[in-house]
C-alpha cells in the first residue's frame, strides 16, 4: 500500500472582505457540531450572527492578514511543506472550513496513488468543535472521492512528550527573561459539549475536581486534556506552582462556556499585583485571528488598561522545528519499522 499523510486545521476566509468572511462564518457556524441545535433553530441563529458579525471580523481579520493571505493558512501550508521534506511521503493539507477543502486534498492523495493515510488534525485537544468535526467531514469526504482509502487517525496528543517538549523549547527563551505570571489560554466550548462529549453520562462537571479524577471520559474531555497540557509544560519547563493559570477565551453567545473567560483574568490580574505577564495559547498550533487579534491586540489592551506594565505572548509552534519534529514522530511511529 502507498502511504500518505493528511493534515487538517481549522480555516479561514478567503480574503478580508465581508462576503467571504459572510461565507466562511455561515460554513462555520452551521457545522452541528460547532452549534449544536436542531437545523432549523440554527440557521435562524446564524442568520442574526450573520447580520452584523461578518463585518466586525472582517475589520479584526485586515488587522492580522498577510501579504500570503490568512496567517493561519499560510503558516499550514509551510508547515506542509517542510513537514514533507522531512518526511518523504505525500502530505496534503486540508481546511476543515473553506480552502484548502478536504475532498480536493483527498482527491490529489488518491490520484497520487495514496491508498494508507494518516489523518492528522492539527487540534492537540478533544472537542467536538474542533478535533471531532474535522476526523468526521474527512471521512465522510473519503467515502466519496476514496472509498477505498485506509484512513488512519492520530490521536489527540495534548500530552504527548514530543508535542509538550515543543512548546517547552518555544517558551523557554520567554520564561528565561522572567514574569510575574504565566496564564494559559486555551479556546473556549460551551460547557453543554463537555457533556454531550461525556461518554460516561454523569462525570464531566459534576464535580469541582472531575478533571482530575479518573475516568473513561477524560479521553473526550476537552477541559481535562487542557489541564494535562498546563500541567505537563510546567512541569517540563519548572514553571513554579501559584505562579501559572489556565483561562479560556473565545467565547459566542450566552450560554455557559468553560471557565475563567480569558478577557475576565486579563482584567483582574493587575489587581493582584500581577504587572509583568507571559501568555501562552496551546490549544493552537498555528497562529490565526484568536491568537494574534483577540489576545496579542485586544487582551494586550485589556491587560494595559487594567494597569498592567508589560505584555508578551508566545507564538504558536507554527513552524518551530519540535513541532515539525513531532509531526515526524507520529507518523514513523504509524509508518513502523
Amino acid at each position: 500500500m502507498s502511504k500518505g499523510i493528511l493534515l487538517v486545521n481549522l480555516g479561514s476566509p478567503d480574503s478580508t472582505s465581508v462576503s467571504d468572511v459572510r461565507r466562511y462564518l455561515n460554513e462555520f457556524l452551521m457545522d452541528g457540531r460547532v452549534m449544536d441545535v436542531p437545523w432549523l433553530l440554527r440557521r435562524l441563529i446564524v442568520g442574526m450572527i450573520l447580520i452584523r458579525r461578518p463585518a466586525e471580523s472582517a475589520h479584526a481579520y485586515k488587522k492580522i492578514w498577510t501579504p500570503e493571505g490568512s496567517p493561519l493558512v499560510a503558516t499550514s501550508r509551510r508547515v506542509q511543506t517542510r513537514f514533507r521534506e522531512r518526511l518523504g511521503l505525500p502530505v496534503e493539507l486540508a481546511m476543515r472550513y473553506q480552502k484548502p477543502s478536504i475532498p480536493a486534498a483527498l482527491q490529489r492523495l488518491r490520484d497520487g496513488g495514496v491508498d494508507d493515510l494518516l489523518l492528522i488534525p492539527m487540534f492537540p485537544h478533544y472537542a467536538m468543535s474542533s478535533y471531532e468535526t474535522a476526523v468526521e467531514r474527512v471521512k465522510s469526504a473519503a467515502a466519496r472521492v476514496a472509498p477505498q482509502m485506509l484512513i488512519t487517525v492520530q490521536p489527540p496528543y495534548y500530552d504527548h512528550p514530543d508535542y509538550i517538549a515543543a512548546l517547552a523549547e518555544s517558551a523557554s527563551d520567554f520564561l528565561a527573561s522572567g514574569c510575574d505570571h504565566f496564564l494559559f489560554s486555551f479556546h473556549g466550548i460551551p460547557e453543554r459539549h463537555l457533556k454531550t462529549s461525556d461518554p460516561t453520562g454523569r462525570h464531566c462537571l459534576t464535580a469541582t475536581d472531575c478533571c482530575h479524577t479518573e475516568s473513561t471520559a477524560h479521553p473526550f474531555c476537552y477541559r481535562h486534556q487542557c489541564f494535562r497540557t498546563a500541567e505537563e509544560l510546567a512541569r517540563t519547563a519548572k514553571i513554579p506552582a501559584g505562579k501559572w493559570s489556565v483561562s479560556f477565551q473565545s467565547r459566542l453567545g450566552s450560554d455557559p462556556w468553560l471557565k475563567p473567560y480569558t478577557d475576565f483574568v486579563l482584567a483582574g490580574l493587575p489587581a493582584r499585583n500581577i504587572k509583568n505577564l507571559l501568555v501562552i495559547c496551546p490549544a493552537f498550533v498555528s497562529d490565526c485571528l484568536e491568537t494574534l487579534e483577540e489576545i496579542s491586540i485586544r487582551g494586550r489592551e485589556t491587560f494595559l488598561a487594567a494597569g498592567g506594565l508589560q505584555f508578551r505572548q508566545i507564538p504558536c509552534l507554527n513552524e518551530h522545528p519540535g513541532w515539525i519534529a513531532a509531526l515526524e514522530k507520529m507518523a514513523r511511529n504509524w509508518i513502523g519499522p
